[in-house]
């Protein structure tokens, strides 16, 4: 007899910011070389939350480094758990080696595949031939355009040709483990999720995707799992008790993993 395929089921996957050598929690699209807007700032380091989530088995996290000043955090928390969190933040075809031996599951890349603006497929195909294609994740944060959504490079400040659309979706999906997505609009606003977006990347993702931008309470998880036909990630970080948020707390996230289990 054959067995009743599972339903997918949206996780909460968990995140460390850095930002000028410190974990925080900042307004995504207005980064920049002078700074950014911060709802928060850490007083832990990296490792402190490698090792949270750790200790509650939070798979599938990611460590991005937003600009230069955060290596010696990043390679710490990539140390404290190894094979346990996936590193992000100007990774390339040089570099992309030394962070998966330092104990990154995978390596995100965005902006290393654009070249003057333009998608590279050169590039990809050498940095694939560096990590694998699973060891790979693909970026595409993006910004809403009048077409619907293009991919924003370089902290999110160029916006590219590239649209994050079904075709886009399924071309590059065939070269790497899973998309990383921000909507670049509203992250770190806590004024919820780009609905459309989740609704989207539901409909048209062939391999595993996370959605983070604008999630503010566990119903956003609950709204991520409806829309997407539970197929796409949450990633929660300026709501997040533990990054000093007041929507929902870091307890009510595993719980809501948790759920497969019981």
């Amino acid at each position: 007899m054959n067995q009743p395929l599972t339903k997918p089921m949206t996780q909460f996957r968990p995140c460390i910011d850095l930002h000028q050598g410190q974990v925080k929690q900042i307004v995504g699209g207005s980064l920049n070389d002078q700074g950014a807007d911060t709802n928060f700032v850490s007083q832990y380091d990296a490792a402190y939350y490698a090792g949270l989530y750790q200790q509650h088995n939070l798979t599938g996290g990611h460590v991005i480094a937003l600009g230069p000043g955060n290596k010696e955090q990043a390679l710490s928390a990539l140390g404290t758990w190894p094979q346990g969190l996936q590193f992000g933040g100007g990774v390339n075809a040089d570099n992309a080696a030394e962070f998966l031996a330092a104990g990154a599951s995978h390596v995100i890349v965005t902006s290393y595949l654009f070249d003057n603006g333009q998608f590279s497929w050169e590039r990809l195909e050498q940095i694939k031939a560096i990590t694998g294609a699973d060891k790979l994740i693909l970026d595409l944060s993006c910004r809403r355009t009048d077409t619907g959504w293009n991919i924003a490079t370089d902290r999110w400040q160029t916006v590219t040709d590239t649209p994050v659309n079904a075709e886009t979706l399924e071309q590059l999906g065939q070269h790497c483990a899973e998309f990383l997505i921000h909507a670049a609009d509203v992250e770190g606003l806590q004024g919820g999720i780009d609905e459309y977006l989740v609704r989207l990347l539901g409909e048209a993702c062939p391999i595993p995707c996370t959605y983070a931008g604008g999630a503010r309470s566990l119903e956003d998880l609950k709204l991520v799992e409806e829309l997407s036909n539970g197929r796409v990630d949450l990633t929660i970080g300026s709501a997040l008790d533990i990054f000093g948020g007041s929507g929902v707390t870091l307890q009510e996230c595993i719980d809501w993993n948790n759920r497969s289990a019981k």
